[in-house]
């Protein structure tokens, strides 16, 4: 059975940090690309960011390049979002999402978790 499952949400004030993880289960991780993706209230599901297989190339969307770095641990079978310098329109539901090498469509998704970014 396919598993993703995300932890680490929560409010935060604007400039704070959280550090969401996605544990995964019942594929071979290592064989997927690995992203993050979120959504907003009234708004279409946007991309996060991603990370290769091997957790050597890593791709952010520019409104959080240079503030969120994604990262994966393939002993553990997680990937994890650090998520610095926090904006109140970082406020959305955030998932991740499994890719298979060679795929063109994502295979698996997590339930999400809520990120509120608010004073």
């Amino acid at each position: 059975q396919v598993q993703l499952v995300e932890s680490g949400g929560g409010t935060v004030q604007p400039g704070g940090s959280l550090r969401l993880s996605c544990a995964a289960s019942g594929f071979i991780f290592d064989s997927y690309f690995m992203s993050w993706h979120r959504q907003a209230p009234g708004k279409d599901r946007e991309l996060v960011g991603t990370v290769s297989w091997s957790g050597i190339t890593t791709t952010y969307a520019d409104s959080v390049k240079g503030r969120f770095i994604i990262s994966r641990d393939n002993a553990k079978n997680t990937v994890d979002l650090q998520m610095n310098s926090l904006k109140p329109e970082d406020t959305a539901v955030y998932y991740c999402a499994a890719r298979m090498v060679g795929a063109n469509e994502i295979n698996y998704w997590g339930q999400g978790t809520q990120v509120t970014v608010s004073s």
